[in-house]
């Protein structure tokens, strides 16, 4: 047996501090962080008349629209977020000189930010389809459209093969990108990270906040006429690294990413809270991270969206935390708001202003609000060397990052504590047609699929069978004023919960107020989305329903359950495709390792509606009309699932009287340059991804008694893992793969897996994989239907992986071992 890193016994006070040494900005201001910068000093704003997207019949007529960008030699121009993002990553990778680095690929994460993504090209399918019919659309540049789009073509441009996660706080989003990205440095999990957002001009989000009555018909002025915000377009990427490599290697030190902090109001779905209680949470956990003081600090750089209630709030949450503010300015004045890239655009200024020693303007149209200096007009030489982003969102979601100057030392300790030992003190789930969490378990049981009833035909294609879940049975029990704001997911989301705390109890009000939220999804709404914009495409803006739109974004069903049990600690949504459930609980994971969290509820929940089949219904071999038959072939089967998990430190696990289920002990997050949709067929970096978490684990592969696979009977995908569970010493130890009992749930898929292995760790019976009667020669550890009695399962893995080339994997162990 290797040494376990995880062992209790390290330390989590001597973090290494991570610098920033290379910035890409893409913007209205501009293509570039030099024309960008210079545009933003002299007070040119970028808001302009919208000609890129036609805006008639709505409130307004302007947008921050970023310049057009050089197409690609010999190819066809990209998605117009995937063009931002490449712009703004690979001007951030070329000014931090990253190529002569000597990092290896593998050690090279990438965090992206994103509210919209693909939606434009989303659009454009879904219009065609309502117009002309589906046969009529054409769904090949649906590929870009999943939110993890943007990240794989920047992985693939700059070979960044370590960990890839994608985030989705809607306004909040660039701010919990750097803090994971963060973490990803302190916890030694890549020696390097490029992070940013990026988001296009879409008229979902227009139509949206349009219905809301939150657009200004004129060019936005925040803090001063704050009748509205005005929606833009961009990207802005940091590179971050550890500042002794950084130093060593002679990079510019732009910066230093000190620390940042995340809190929920659980108020409201999209007010804020009126005291600006979780605002002023989230500045002083970003400083306390940081080291330093409220009274240290020279500049804020304010989420300032020009709306009245923002108006109010924001400044009433900084004169509580400061008395006396510092600078407060809103770059938003200039370039618009450009939601889940404004927290990576904002922090590039704040960089920059770190550096350059200029504090960014405030573009005016009125008095400064009584004693707040909001920089008029123009940007004015002034201190810098030490400055919050803040970044506030749909759901009450709040980001703060504090950014100072690379030399500057701690004036708050650090804390020499040690790392705490991570558990899972709880887990509960749902798939398909099981209402509770026994039925799941049942089915695991007896490998009972829990998807097919009545397959759907859409428009003349199919039948084809679908997991659908009873939304009224799973929900009984849940508070109905909150339920009716809810959509489908928030509703299976909520579902979860309601199972875990039906297992587990319901935390006292003391607890939940301390509870992080960490929600994973891999479509997200999408069923609402489809709802909101076919009204728009056939009756116009002025058929744009306010129930809907606020529950278009990502990370609205986790607003509704941080509401519904008052969850005010760390909140993000993870957003990565397959593997976003993973995600999220390696972020939980760091957390809790590290202190700043006791316990985590990672949530994850994907649903399987008719839109979702319209766009695989003409990937061949994509989908399967018989069931899901892991490694052999024959197509998969689109499935709504919903998974609790509890994740504490030991200590937080005895003081609520939970025994634990599992430990956490391992992860593996890698990937390649597959590119958009991707995947590479040699298993090779999946097979990375299993061996680290096995290390960190300190165990090896014949010390796996379960592998609970991602197999979804996909012939290329499955082909991959078997040749990753070859290449790790993993195909002759017990294989069972989920997804043949409950359905591809997306994002939520890993959650489930984990599921079937910790039942496996319970009962000591190996669950079956429906569909395979003996094992194939090619991979004779695959545990057939009927399961088998196997005694003490001690360790599991739990695979997990994304078309585009990203694969996760994490180690469960035995309690106690």
């Amino acid at each position: 047996m290797r040494a376990n890193l995880h062992a209790p016994g390290g330390r989590c006070g001597a973090r290494p501090t991570a610098v920033i040494t290379g910035v890409g900005m893409v913007s209205a201001l501009g293509s570039g962080v030099e024309e960008s910068w210079g545009n933003l000093v002299a007070g040119r704003g970028g808001i302009v008349e919208a000609d890129r997207i036609d805006l008639t019949g709505l409130s307004t007529g302007f947008a921050g629209q970023a310049p057009g960008l050089p197409a690609p030699e010999g190819g066809d121009r990209p998605d117009r977020a995937v063009e931002l993002a490449l712009a703004a990553a690979g001007e951030a990778v070329r000014r931090g000189r990253l190529a002569g680095a000597g990092y290896r690929p593998g050690r090279l994460g990438l965090v992206v930010s994103t509210s919209l993504g693909g939606t434009p090209t989303g659009e454009t399918f879904h219009r065609a389809w309502l117009t002309d019919g589906l046969a009529a659309a054409d769904p090949r540049p649906l590929s870009a459209y999943t939110l993890h789009a943007c990240a794989d073509a920047v992985a693939t441009a700059h070979g960044l093969h370590g960990p890839r996660s994608v985030v989705s706080n809607a306004c909040a989003a660039g701010g919990v990108a750097i803090g994971y990205a963060l973490e990803l440095l302190w916890g030694g999990d890549a020696d390097a990270v490029l992070c940013g957002g990026v988001d296009p001009l879409s008229l979902v989000s227009f139509n949206g906040f349009n219905c809301l009555g939150a657009l200004d018909e004129h060019p936005c002025a925040p803090y001063t006429r704050s009748q509205g915000l005005t929606l833009g377009e961009g990207s802005g990427f940091l590179l971050l690294e550890r500042e002794d490599r950084a130093r060593e290697r002679g990079a510019e030190l732009v910066a230093a990413a000190l620390g940042y902090g995340l809190t929920a109001d659980a108020h409201h779905p999209t007010a804020p809270d009126p005291g600006g209680a979780g605002a002023v949470r989230a500045m002083a956990v970003a400083l306390a991270e940081a080291g330093h003081e409220p009274a240290e600090v020279d500049y804020v750089n304010g989420h300032g969206t020009g709306t009245p209630t923002n108006d109010v709030v924001e400044p009433k949450a900084i004169r509580g935390l400061f008395g006396t503010p510092p600078p407060v300015s809103s770059t938003k004045s200039l370039i618009g708001h450009t939601l889940g890239a404004a927290g990576a655009i904002e922090a590039v200024c704040c960089a920059l202003a770190v550096q350059r020693g200029m504090l960014p303007p405030t573009l005016t149209d009125g008095p400064s609000p009584g004693d707040l200096d909001i920089v008029p007009d123009r940007g004015r030489p002034g201190p810098a060397a030490l400055t919050l982003s803040n970044s506030f969102g749909f759901g009450g979601n709040n980001a703060s990052v504090a950014i100072g100057a690379p030399a500057r030392p701690r004036t708050v300790p650090a804390r020499d504590e040690p790392a705490r030992r991570v558990v899972v003190a709880g887990a509960a789930g749902l798939a398909g047609n099981a209402v509770d969490d026994a039925g799941l378990a049942a089915a695991f049981d007896t490998a009972s699929p829990l998807y097919g009833g009545e397959p759907v035909t859409l428009d003349g294609f199919g039948p084809y069978p679908l997991g659908q879940p009873d939304l009224k049975a799973i929900t009984r029990g849940i508070n109905p004023a909150v339920l009716r704001r809810m959509d489908p997911l928030g509703r299976l989301a909520a579902a979860a919960v309601k199972q875990l705390h039906d297992r587990c109890g319901r935390p006292g009000r003391a607890e939940a107020e301390r509870t992080a939220l960490l929600f994973a999804t891999g479509t997200g709404p999408i069923s609402t989305v489809e709802r909101f914009h076919r009204d728009v495409v056939l009756h116009g803006p002025s058929a744009a329903d306010t129930r809907l739109f606020p529950n278009t974004v990502m990370n609205a069903a986790a607003g509704h359950v941080a509401v519904l049990h008052r969850f005010r600690g760390a909140t993000a949504t993870v957003s990565s495709g397959g593997t976003s459930m993973t995600g999220a609980l390696h972020y939980a994971y760091r957390l809790v390792r590290r202190g700043a969290a006791e316990r985590v509820l990672v949530l994850g929940a994907d649903e399987a509606p008719d839109v979702l089949l319209a766009g695989y219904l003409k990937r061949r071999g994509y989908l399967g009309r018989e069931g899901v038959r892991p490694f052999h072939g024959g197509g998969t089967v689109l499935s709504a699932g919903a998974v609790a998990v509890l994740v504490t430190s030991e200590a937080e696990a005895e003081r609520s009287g939970l025994r634990p289920l599992a430990e956490i002990t391992g992860f593996g997050l890698t990937g390649d340059s597959s590119g958009i949709a991707g995947i590479d067929r040699s298993g090779a970096a999946w097979a990375d991804a299993f061996r680290t978490a096995l290390d960190a684990a300190g165990i090896g592969p014949d010390e796996v008694d379960l592998v609970s696979a991602a197999a979804m009977g996909h012939v290329v995908a499955d082909r991959a893992e078997l040749s990753a569970l070859r290449r790790a010493g993993l195909a002759s130890r017990p294989v069972v793969a989920s997804k043949s009992v409950v359905g591809d749930a997306g994002g939520t898929a890993p959650g489930l897996a984990l599921l079937a292995a910790l039942r496996a760790m319970d009962t000591g019976r190996l669950p079956g994989t429906w569909g395979v009667d003996t094992a194939p020669r090619t991979l004779p550890g695959l545990v057939p239907a009927a399961g088998r009695e196997y005694g003490t399962v001690r360790h599991a893995l739990v695979s997990g992986f994304a078309f585009g080339g990203s694969y996760q994997a994490m180690t469960v162990s035995r309690w106690p071992a």
